[in-house]
């Protein structure tokens, strides 16, 4: 039956008739393969050399054309670089990740629903990247770009298979178990090498880029798979090892069977090609291929098979492919890593170790000299411990211990001097804890603040160039193949990335001096002790930061006492301004009735001097008016103070009893 089966399946197979190429599929195949080769040989010829040293580098693994002298017999290697790779990534993934939410959603101004539709998307967001581990991969794509110094991502939509455990009841008390079966929408970010990456030279970003394309090896079985599902064109696809330059890392000896060079093209290419036209041209010109071009992707297996092409299935006419640059090089699309900073220290560092080394060799292990002549035939010129020595002769005069002096060290100080200037390159920390010699004088301070605007600088790249575009990118694909749970919707997205564990750590010792410094009565402590907490690393930071801002908002019933309070006094202070005017007032009266009355006095002094005659008479008469006027002046001052007293008077009176009251509530 097994032999049956066999020779069936066989004549199947010899029946089957597969996909024959088109004569635009052949043009599109060779216009894609012709570009990349171009694109290859640029970037290998540029930078591929330097990307295998510093893979190397970063694992320690030696290689003879790392030799920095000829007779260099040490493979030592420093792991500086390592650590400094290390620290510089930790640091990025703690700033973007250390606080939980990594970005933010605001609404479109316009939008009429309110913030709950835009909360829904981020709370659905936010679970379907932890589903499909896109921290996991992001970590990936920092590391290859704290290496290589050009972190790239590959953003694939499939529809996959979700299994939940359900329980259906039969009959009473029974149930039966199984699983439910369910079709999902997932959008991955896939980590690409920059080994494994083809671009337009002439760009400066993926956008400007006339295409981008992604080489690597995969199963067969994968594209078997594609075929099966529609998603290739039935092709008489086999297996091809071409080059062990697109394997993930360098190893001794690779997996060769099985494998399918795939080649997938995400950019631009020719409309006549992908859509079936006819282009008569009466002269053909170099241009005539760019002019009518169309957003397209292209898949071609063992450079020469096309397995896939039409025009680019998303919504918004996006690549589905991002990169950032680690560190800044303007105009161009690769940037700068740790490894190419740090290389010219760490073969020095290297090459300072390993001279000690061979020094070492040849000044600690013990070495004989012997008369060869008086040596018995046959013996082995060896030295080890209870071996016997056989001459002929005086062993004195035969035998003599060599030694080629001492090693004074002075390389491995040497090196300690490479390793700072590393440090200052990288602008990271060493296995004690400090930046550089700056922070070894006593200006820690100085060079931590240094060392953490580096970092923002790497962090703004990646929020700007990779993490924003890809949160943008991912829903767009959810609201196009997944539109029940993700609604088209205008939003923007922020990102939340606040500050790494070195940054942390400086920020924390700032605030804790600011406290020292105000003390605890000062009405800014409970604001910096927030800050505190919030910047700390604490599993219940939140529940504290939600009891501090409990304890520093005011009881309503004290708040509102305390209010009463200060009306009671403003009256009352108003009482003794107003009893402090009509003292004032009642003074200036009187002063001004003093002269008055002085004068009087002095007139009639003068008036008892006159003589009995009529003028002087008439003069006393004038004095004895203006006496009644004085004294009729004098009463209605007296009045008008009695009225500012009794007023007073009755205020101060009402205030206290208003007083009294609102205290007796309060009492009570």
């Amino acid at each position: 039956m097994d032999m049956k089966s066999t020779v069936i399946s066989e004549s199947e197979e010899e029946a089957r008739e597969y996909y024959k190429p088109t004569e635009e599929d052949r043009k599109l195949t060779a216009f894609i393969v012709d570009h990349c080769d171009r694109w290859r040989e640029y970037r290998d010829q540029n930078h591929m050399d330097d990307w295998l040293k510093y893979e190397r580098i970063f694992r320690g693994i030696w290689s003879e054309t790392d030799k920095t002298r000829g007779s260099e017999r040490s493979r030592i290697i420093s792991p500086a670089t390592q650590q400094a790779i290390e620290t510089r990534h930790a640091e990025i993934m703690e700033a973007i990740f250390g606080q939980g939410e990594y970005f933010d959603i605001k609404d479109d101004l316009n939008d009429q629903n309110g913030p709950l539709d835009v909360e829904k998307i981020k709370a659905q967001l936010y679970e379907d990247f932890a589903q499909d581990k896109i921290r996991k991969s992001i970590d990936q794509i920092a590391l290859l770009a704290e290496i290589y110094g050009t972190g790239i991502g590959e953003i694939v939509v499939s529809q996959e298979k979700q299994y939940k455990p359900m329980t259906v009841p039969i009959s009473g008390t029974q149930a039966a178990y199984g699983a439910g079966e369910k079709d999902r929408i997932s959008v991955k970010l896939v980590p690409v090498s920059p080994k494994n990456f083809l671009f337009d030279p002439n760009c400066t970003s993926i956008d400007d880029a006339m295409g981008v394309a992604i080489e690597k090896y995969v199963s067969i079985h994968k594209i078997a798979q594609g075929i099966e599902s529609g998603k290739y064109k039935d092709v008489d696809i086999t297996t091809l090892y071409k080059t062990d330059e697109l394997d993930v890392s360098q190893e001794d000896v690779h997996f060769k069977d099985e494998k399918v060079l795939l080649l997938t093209y995400y950019g631009l290419v020719p409309r006549e090609f992908i859509e079936d036209i006819n282009v008569e041209r009466l002269v053909d010109r170099e241009s005539d291929d760019y002019e009518d071009m169309v957003e397209a992707i292209v898949v071609v297996a063992n450079d020469g098979l096309l397995l896939k092409a039409e025009e680019s299935p998303y919504m918004m006419r996006d690549r589905p492919v991002i990169s950032y640059q680690a560190d800044t090089m303007p105009n161009r699309l690769l940037g700068r890593g740790t490894c190419e900073k740090a290389y010219n220290s760490q073969s020095a560092i290297d090459g300072s170790a390993r001279y000690h080394m061979d020094c070492l060799a040849l000044t600690v292990s013990p070495m004989i000299a012997m008369d060869a002549t008086r040596m018995p035939k046959g013996s082995k010129s060896e030295v080890k411990p209870g071996k016997q020595v056989l001459t002929n002769g005086n062993p004195n005069d035969i035998l003599m211990p060599f030694k080629f002096g001492t090693n004074d060290g002075q390389a491995m100080q040497t090196a300690k001097e490479f390793e700072r200037m590393l440090l200052m390159a990288t602008g990271t920390i060493d296995s004690n804890g400090q930046v550089s010699q700056v922070s070894r004088d006593g200006n820690m301070d100085m060079a931590t603040a240094t060392m953490i605007k580096k970092y923002k600088r790497t962090l703004v790249n990646f929020q700007e160039d990779f993490l924003i575009p890809f949160i943008y990118k991912a829903t767009w694909r959810y609201m196009q193949f997944d539109p029940e749970r993700y609604p088209a919707v205008d939003i923007k997205f922020v990102p939340t990335a606040t500050l790494g564990i070195i940054a942390r750590e400086y920020e924390q010792k700032q605030l804790a001096f600011l406290i020292q410094t105000l003390g605890a009565q000062s009405p800014l402590t409970p604001i910096l002790m927030a800050g505190v907490i919030k910047h700390s690393s604490l599993s219940n930071r939140e529940e504290m930061l939600e009891q501090m801002a409990k304890q520093m908002q005011p009881d309503p019933q004290q708040q509102q006492m305390e209010q009463q309070k200060v009306m009671l006094d403003m009256q009352g202070s108003q009482a003794d301004t107003a009893k402090k005017m009509a003292e004032a007032k009642k003074a200036n009266v009187e002063a001004e009735l003093a002269p008055m009355e002085s004068k009087t006095k002095m007139i009639a002094a003068l008036s008892n001097n006159l003589d009995d005659d009529q003028e002087g008479k008439d003069f006393e008469r004038r004095i004895r008016l203006a006496e009644v006027m004085l004294k009729e002046k004098d009463i209605d001052s007296n009045k008008e103070i009695a009225v500012i007293q009794n007023s007073a008077k009755q205020a101060e009176k009402a205030n206290n009893d208003d007083y009294l009251n609102k205290a007796s509530e309060m009492m009570q």
